[in-house]
Formats: C-alpha cells, structure tokens, sequence
C-alpha cells in the first residue's frame, strides 16, 4: 500500500512550484528508501525471507515481491546511494536554471522511477513481471541520460544506451521463454528444475549475456563509457554505483540454481571478469575526461566483483567451501564498497565541474586551494577504489585476494595455472588503477 501510495504521489512533481521539485522528490526518495530498508534489515536481523502479493497477475499467475538475503543486500545498498545522489542533486541541479519546470518534472519523475524499478527488479521473480520493471528501470535511466538533450551527443548517448539495454532483454526474453517450454514456469525458481534436467552452461549464457550488458562486462560494456558522462552526475553516480549492478544480482540469482558444469561456469565467467577488470583500467588511463575516466573505472571493478563470483563457482565445482565463502563475500562485499567510493567520486567529479566547468583534466590543476574538502573526499575515494589499505576497497579485494591463493591449494594442475593468471591479473588491475589515479587526482 505504502509503495502504491508513493507512486501516486510521484506524479505530484508535476504540479510542485520549480524551486520546490528538488525536494519533494527528495521526500520521495527517502520514503521509498526508509519502507524497502526497513524490511530489507528485518530480512537479516530475523533470518527469514519476506513476502508480500502484489494486486497485478501476469499470464494466470499472481506476482509476489520477495525479499530474500540476496535481495536486501541489493536495496539497502540502491537506497544509500539513491538518497545520497538526492541530497546531492539539490545544489547541483541549480545549474540547470534555463530547464523548463515540465522539464525539471519529467526528470524527478524519472529519478523516482529508476529507484523504484531497480527495488522491484530485486524483489520480483516471476519472469514476465521481472521484465516489465527491467524495462521500466531501463526507459527510466534512458530519461535521465538524455536530460541535456540539446547536445547531439548526450543523445547519440542515450540511444547507443536504450538500444543495447534491448538487445539484452531480448536475450533475456529467449531464457525465460526457453524456461517455460521447458519447466511450465516462469519463475526463476524453476531454474532449479532446469539446471537438473538440462544442460546448464547454454541456458546460463543467454542469462549472462542479457545481465552482462547491464553491468558493463567486456565487450558488451559500449554503452557505457558514453552514458555515464552524458548524464548528470548525481545520476551517474547512481547508474555506475548501483544500477550496473543489478545485472550482477540478476548473473547471482541464476548462478545460485546451477546443479552441474559450477567449474566451467565459473572458469567462464572468471575469464571475463579478467579481461574486463584489465581492459576497463587500462582504457582509463587513456582518458583526459574526468566521467569517462570514472566510467570506465566501473568496467574494471565489475571485472573484480566477476572474479570474485567466477572463484564462488569454481569452488562450487570443486565442492570446496573456502573458495565458495571468500569468493562470493568478496564479490557481494565489493558490491557494496564500490557503491560507496564510486559515487563519492562521481560526487567530487560533480563539485570540480560546477566550479570550473569543464571536466578535462588537462585543463585543471591546483583546485586543492579552491575546493578542499572536496579534495580530501576525492583523496579517500581515489585510495579506495585503488584497493590501498585501510580503506574499504582492501578490505573486498583481499578477501578475492585470499581465495585466490586458497585455490592455489587446489590438486588440479589447469585449475592452479587459471588462479595464478588471476591473481597476476588482479595485481596488475591494483597497480594500474593506483597509476590511474595519481594522474588523475594529482593533476586535477
């Protein structure tokens, strides 16, 4: 009922006086944040799942939103970055003056949505109302991107994005339709049935690949470097902090219902991760634009948080619970931590635009004696995401680190040789990132 009375309210922005916008939908955010969180850490502090009918059927059947460990770590983590992108967007939307109010509206309306959707794709888990909010998440942020829509790039941006979020659906659209010829059901929890009749690794493909263009793997990441700096920060901020993400929880929720071929999936997904996590470091380097810098920064921490999943499977293969227990908390606990310094940087990135206007880094230098305590956030936020003690970026990569080297144990010669080329690749990701910033920040 709450979140029905919330959209309700949600279309009010429209008829709220211009100055006044920024807050109502403030007022939005945090209601919708306080109701999910607060079942969400019920979920945790009583160890079971919750669940609520929603009054809509899709093809006979009557959709429950569920919220599941899985699922509350995923809202709690929307909800922090969402209201803090909120709270942001009140000074910094003052740029925008010369928008129209219908403008203004659309925007917030959108913003709300985007919270919304992404909350509903963590608790939904009947296919066909699973897509519906998957598609209702990606026309939301499709909106916010294309907020400057005079510039011909920001809309060349928006529908490179809007395309490819489609391209990914329809591969979804073939593994739920493949699902139901095959079980009768459109639930995610037939997975399970499935997995235990059929063969697993090209149903877990189709899934990947739709949720991999979601979360920015290589090389279905090419919407990505383009949208994030098209868009105003605080929804960059939140696109690259959580909603890449989601397509990392949707790769978690089937993975979790594999009943054979663990091994070779994880191998598969570990390979990705790698070139992705190498790649997405390596093109940052290059960049003179401070957002696209950060974009591609999140490629590579979705390279890392994909390492740690592919080690989760593999120990899942292997039957070995010390790579199963510190590869999935590193990657879970990477979720989290990027969320945290990724938006702080897009934040700081946001505060070195509105006093200098430009975003090339070639063109700044010396903001420390202008903007210091955005200089001292930007500091923290850049040792973080460089993985550099005591910050919380360590913390998630040692863990990955530490699996790593577990699997070194690992009676397998092939399976010692592919943890070795991970570990390698993981100190050459922290190296490089810990060059990328020191460029970045030390010239900036």
């Amino acid at each position: 009922m709450i979140f029905l009375l919330l959209i309700i309210c949600s279309f009010l922005v429209f008829a709220i006086p211009r100055q006044a916008k920024v807050f109502y939908n403030l007022l939005l955010v945090a209601g919708l944040a306080i109701v999910s969180t607060w079942l969400s850490v019920d979920v945790f502090l009583s160890g079971t799942t919750h669940t609520e009918i929603f009054p809509v059927s899709f093809w006979g059947t009557t959709v429950e939103l569920i919220i599941d460990p899985l699922s509350a770590l995923f809202i709690c983590v929307i909800n922090f970055t969402v209201l803090t992108a909120s709270v942001f967007a009140i000074e910094y939307m003052k740029m925008y003056r010369h928008k129209s109010s219908f403008e203004l509206s659309i925007h917030y309306f959108s913003f709300f949505m985007l919270q919304l959707s992404m909350i509903l794709v963590c608790m939904v888990h009947h296919g066909i109302a699973f897509l519906v909010v998957w598609e209702l998440m990606a026309v939301s942020s499709f909106m916010l991107v294309i907020f400057d829509n005079e510039k011909t790039n920001v809309l060349r941006a928006g529908i490179n994005y809007l395309i490819q979020m489609h391209i990914g659906a329809l591969f979804l659209i073939s593994a739920f339709i493949i699902l139901h010829i095959k079980t009768g059901s459109y639930d995610f929890e037939a997975l399970q049935q499935y997995f235990y009749h059929y063969l697993s690794i090209p149903m877990f493909l189709l899934f990947f690949i739709g949720f991999g263009i979601k979360a920015g793997f290589m090389p279905l990441h090419t919407w990505l470097p383009h949208a994030h700096p098209a868009a105003p920060t605080h929804v960059s901020a939140v696109m690259s902090g959580v909603m890449i993400k989601l397509g990392i929880y949707g790769i978690l929720r089937v993975a979790f219902f594999l009943q054979a071929d663990m091994l070779w999936t994880g191998v598969i997904v570990l390979g990705v991760s790698i070139i992705s996590g190498i790649g997405g470091v390596a093109w940052a380097i290059v960049q003179h634009d401070m957002k696209k810098l950060l974009a591609y920064h999140s490629i590579e921490n979705i390279g890392i948080i994909g390492m740690g999943m592919g080690l989760g499977l593999i120990g899942m293969g292997l039957n070995n619970p010390w790579l199963i227990i510190l590869g999935f908390s590193g990657c879970l606990l990477h979720v989290l931590n990027h969320s945290l310094f990724k938006s702080l940087l897009f934040y700081g990135a946001g505060a070195i635009y509105m006093k200098t206007h430009t975003r090339n880094i070639e063109f700044l230098g010396g903001l420390i004696k202008k903007i210091p305590v955005t200089a001292v956030l930007f500091l923290i936020a850049s040792l973080a995401i460089c993985g550099l003690p005591p910050f919380n970026g360590f913390v998630s990569e040692f863990i990955i680190y530490r699996g790593l080297l577990g699997g070194l144990d690992s009676p397998a010669i092939w399976v010692k040789v592919i943890m070795l080329l991970a570990l390698i690749s993981l100190v050459v990701i922290g190296g490089l990132a810990v060059f990328c910033f020191t460029k970045a920040y030390g010239v900036t």
